[in-house]
């Protein structure tokens, strides 16, 4: 797959927890850390995901804010 977003990083997901419309997939990273992202529950069908995947996880926002 070929993309133009340049923040891809490589994971195993290791959670799925289904909604109504959108479900959360986690992710981790390496050293424990997670990456959660809220994606439709069509997405996680049609990417056939399932825990233990071997996945992708890309970021393209065009803002991010800490808040403290």
């Amino acid at each position: 797959m070929n993309i133009s977003a340049r923040n891809q990083i490589a994971g195993r997901l290791v959670a799925i927890t289904p909604g109504a419309v959108n479900g959360t997939v986690k992710v981790e990273i390496g050293d424990g850390v997670i990456v959660t992202a809220s994606i439709t529950e069509e997405a996680i069908a049609d990417l056939g995901l399932a825990e233990g995947d071997q996945v992708t996880v890309i970021v393209k926002a065009s803002d991010v804010m800490i808040g403290k």
